[in-house]
């Protein structure tokens, strides 16, 4: 019996508890799957030692009929941008490729403490910034569907790590659609909570204002468990919200059926310039299929969302400039040595330890913030965002929900868009509007086209996380 044979997590934490498979054989099954899946590179490190020793705790706790965690024996696994206590956590970048990390993540307590067992960590965009895995300072991880074509980004591997059977659930930071957009391209459910929901405590900061932490899993049941286990105020993360104190489980039908009269928004702006018309037709027909089970479904503008990505990229890059001043090869991480004097340390430190993206982020950020274009961007740039946020309040008093596309292309090839960083921030045009107003969204698998699978998205006003994933519970084997 393998653990891919339960539907979800708790299905999965029930069979252990009845001891109908141990910890230690799911454990011993999660690492016979990382070596038969290597080539598609989805871990920078795995904690296979450790592993073993918790499921043998595990194993031992249900023999002796001890108190067991929500999550007891679930393998999971991490981006490598949230900080483990006593190992290496790299953001897939020279520059932090020996730091270890002298506390640990906030959201991997939690899940530690529900006795889940972290199995390794996932290769990403270095320092999360892109939409394709290919800025990872160390290798590509490769689509599950075909290893000629990315896994998404910034969290892939963590999404290719489900798509592979490797583990039920990950952990991935989306600032600008980084847990959506690897969900779409790898057939998973992407969740991105309200902005403060989940701590960012232990986990390296991209845009402070934009980064959200959140599950991608199997189906949206399981991404509802983790996030009421992750979610909650946190004393190490001021920005931190109060949790809905009903919990976020979807547990039954009677929960989803709360949102069959939800009136729909869909977001004709996302359908006409620039998506594929494959994706275009797809998404079509999934809204027709709402129509017939009886959703009331309209078609909205968004005054606003044309400016959204272009916001994005003035407001993202100006926060990574900040963020990244702090590594500056003296307290930690990579040092450049024979150098003679303390600018020439700090400059070749930062040349020789970030990629070519990090450089191309910190110049525009460092731009933009500059004496003489502060005004005419950043500041101009906060402005229509606060006119976004307006633009999305007046449409939630109307609209239980927004849908539209997820990506409006379908997994392009490895080395496609390198050359072009314009083509590659387009991926993120539909969804970044819920990172710069900071509401829930989520990525349903919504089917394949020529083999390879695409997404569909859904967004809810901010805090009304629970609605959004029961109204997800609801559709999800509607849209596939």
């Amino acid at each position: 019996m393998s653990w891919t044979d339960f539907v979800t997590i708790e299905d999965l934490v029930q069979a252990i508890k009845n001891q109908q498979l141990t910890v230690k054989s799911i454990i011993e099954q999660v690492f016979e799957q990382i070596e038969q899946t290597r080539s598609f590179q989805v871990l920078l490190t795995d904690f296979k030692k450790e592993a073993f020793e918790q499921a043998n705790l595990i194993d031992n706790k249900i023999r002796l009929q001890q108190p067991l965690g929500r999550l007891a024996g679930v393998p999971f696994i991490v981006k490598d941008n949230f900080l483990t206590f006593n190992q290496t956590t790299t953001a897939a970048s020279h520059m932090l490729e020996n730091f270890v990390a002298p506390y640990q993540a906030t959201s991997v307590t939690k899940l530690i403490n529900e006795d889940a067992i972290l199995i390794g960590k996932a290769n990403l965009d270095a320092y999360a910034h892109g939409s394709s895995t290919e800025n990872s300072d160390f290798f590509t991880t490769k689509n599950p569907y075909d290893k000629n074509r990315v896994p998404g980004g910034s969290s892939g591997g963590s999404a290719a790590a489900i798509a592979l059977n490797i583990v039920p659930f990950a952990l991935g930071t989306d600032t600008g659609g980084s847990i959506r957009l690897p969900a779409s391209f790898c057939n998973q459910v992407g969740f991105k909570p309200s902005y403060g929901l989940v701590s960012r405590s232990g986990v390296v900061a991209m845009a402070s204002s934009l980064d959200c932490i959140g599950p991608i899993t199997r189906n949206v049941k399981d991404a509802s468990l983790i996030l009421d286990i992750i979610a909650g105020q946190d004393q190490l993360d001021s920005t931190t919200i109060s949790r809905d104190q009903v919990g976020y489980v979807v547990v039954n039908s009677s929960d989803r059926k709360i949102t069959r009269k939800a009136k729909i928004g869909v977001i004709s702006d996302y359908l006409i310039d620039g998506i594929d018309q494959k994706v275009k037709n797809n998404f079509l027909n999934k809204v027709e299929l709402l129509k017939k089970a009886g959703f009331q479904v309209e078609d909205v503008t968004v005054p606003l969302i044309k400016y959204a990505l272009g916001v994005y990229y003035i407001i993202c890059p100006a926060e990574i400039s900040s963020n990244l001043s702090r590594y500056d090869g003296l307290r930690y991480g990579y040092h450049q040595i024979n150098v003679n004097d303390f600018e020439t340390s700090i400059e070749m430190s930062r040349s020789n330890g970030f990629g070519r993206e990090a450089k191309r982020r910190i110049m525009i950020g460092t731009y933009v913030l500059s004496s003489g274009y502060y005004d005419a961007y950043y500041k101009k740039a906060q402005q229509v965002r606060t006119k976004l946020i307006d633009n999305f309040k007046k449409l939630f008093k109307t609209y239980d929900f927004l849908i539209g596309p997820t990506v409006p292309i379908l997994p392009f090839k490895i080395g496609e868009k390198n050359s072009d960083p314009i083509a590659m921030y387009l991926t993120d045009v539909m969804t970044v509007s819920a990172n710069l107003v900071g509401i829930p969204a989520i990525s349903l698998p919504a089917g394949m086209i020529d083999g390879l699978p695409t997404g569909f998205q859904v967004m809810a006003d901010s805090q009304v996380d629970k609605k959004l994933l029961a109204f997800s519970a609801e559709i999800e084997e509607l849209i596939k």
